[in-house]
């Protein structure tokens, strides 16, 4: 019975295995089926895409055909219309035409007429040549006369201007030398107030230096030579040295009288009348070395 059994299991599994075969066959062909098909849908939206594409060319193609057909038809329109307007034109122009043939027939009478008024007015021209010679052999005569008195006037009018440009040149060098004076003046008055506070700045340290001498005794001054290890006169001149404050001020002052110059150099560069500005600015450098004097007279004092 089991040797049956076993015949009978072994036949189902070769069955089986026969239909397992059989279906593994069927899988093939169909998976070879649905690749070919894989294969023709792409294919075929290949196809498709293309189509689109040559439908979107062929419908932007019919754009731009269906705009140069209306771009046509508006042409058409206006060579219609200048047509109508040339037709127009041609017809005004015939009837120009017209007026023009009749003008030029009149014309053509009013030239014969003209010609023969031409040849009167020949007749009265050669007259008046005749005369206008007999004109121009007094007008001739009239020149020379005139040429002469032109020429002496000319020599008068030449020893004139000589004379002038001399006057001329002669105020030009007073000119100059008027401009070199107020210069030097200037220059002159400048140096002089910066004397002036050379003088009283001297007076001024020569004051104060009497005034430590008078605090300060002979020995004091000598100890403190002995301890900076310098002379007497050497103490001096270190006492004598200038603040900030006095350095500071000298190059205002020196600041103030380039301003000054340039100011004198500006006037005497502008426009007349100047006179009463320079004087001003004279004045104010005057009166600046008037109170400098003072000043030093009261410090020698």
């Amino acid at each position: 019975n089991s040797n049956n059994e076993i015949t009978k299991q072994s036949t189902t599994i070769k069955s089986l295995k026969n239909e397992v075969q059989e279906k593994e066959e069927r899988i093939r062909e169909l998976q070879a089926k649905i690749s070919w098909l894989e294969r023709d849908v792409t294919m075929k939206r290949h196809l498709i895409e293309d189509l689109k594409s040559h439908l979107k060319a062929s419908q932007e193609k019919e754009k731009t055909s269906n705009e140069t057909l209306k771009s046509f038809e508006r042409k058409v329109k206006a060579l219609a219309e200048d047509c109508s307007g040339k037709k127009t034109s041609i017809d005004s122009l015939k009837q120009r035409l017209h007026v023009a043939t009749k003008e030029k027939s009149q014309y053509e009478q009013m030239y014969h007429k003209a010609k023969d008024e031409l040849e009167k007015k020949d007749l009265k021209l050669k007259q008046l040549e005749s005369k206008m010679i007999q004109t121009e052999c007094a007008m001739t005569e009239l020149e020379t006369a005139a040429s002469d008195q032109i020429h002496s006037l000319a020599k008068r009018s030449a020893e004139a201007l000589e004379t002038v440009q001399k006057k001329l040149m002669l105020t030009s060098d007073k000119v100059e030398e008027f401009k070199t004076f107020v210069k030097t003046l200037s220059r002159e008055l400048q140096h002089s107030i910066q004397e002036l506070r050379t003088k009283i700045k001297k007076a001024k340290k020569m004051g104060n230096m009497k005034a430590c001498k008078n605090c300060l005794s002979q020995e004091s001054v000598q100890l403190a030579a002995s301890i900076l290890n310098v002379s007497t006169t050497d103490l001096e001149e270190i006492l004598d040295v200038e603040d900030e404050e006095e350095t500071a001020k000298t190059e205002m002052e020196f600041e103030k009288d380039k301003e000054w110059l340039q100011r004198i150099q500006k006037l005497m560069e502008a426009q007349f009348p100047f006179a009463s500005h320079l004087m001003d600015v004279v004045l104010e450098k005057l009166n600046e070395k008037k109170k400098l004097v003072e000043e030093y007279s009261s410090l020698m004092k």
